[in-house]
């Protein structure tokens, strides 16, 4: 599964940067993340409650960060358990363009799953993904534009 978009988000590209790099901030905008611990300066780990059609789990994952491109693209990858529920792995490319004061975020995101989530169908799979990176999107630019540098 790939999901690809872009969001405008009115503030500096070196306040979005940092935000994407703020664990108190992205744990507010993650859908259903309870805890966001970061070990180092490139990894992250995560506890994640989600419902995926009838399927509701607490996913326990790690992510790291690819800082390589920075401050104008960055990539992560990371994997998590959700127990009986499956598992799931993937990945995000992100780049970041400043135009007027504005930036430009593009992402390309992948994904693979397993266990019981697989079996719930790519439609339903792939509805929730759009769902949950457009809230997670739209918290994020909410976040960012109104907090103070």
């Amino acid at each position: 599964m790939e999901l690809n978009d872009e969001i405008i988000i009115d503030a500096p590209m070196s306040r979005v940067y940092e935000a994407l790099n703020d664990p108190e901030i992205l744990q507010q905008c993650i859908p259903g993340c309870e805890e966001l611990i970061q070990h180092s300066d490139s990894e992250l780990e995560a506890k994640v409650v989600l419902k995926v059609g009838p399927v509701k789990a607490r996913f326990s994952g790690n992510v790291e960060l690819d800082k390589s491109g920075a401050p104008d693209a960055f990539s992560l990858s990371g994997s998590g358990n959700g127990g009986a529920a499956g598992h799931a792995k993937g990945g995000a490319d992100v780049t970041l363009r400043e135009v007027d004061g504005s930036t430009i975020l593009n992402y390309t995101a992948k994904a693979e799953i397993g266990g019981k989530l697989a079996q719930l169908g790519g439609r339903l799979i792939q509805s929730t993904a759009k769902k949950l990176a457009a809230k997670f999107f739209k918290k994020f630019a909410e976040v960012v534009e109104t907090t103070d540098a």
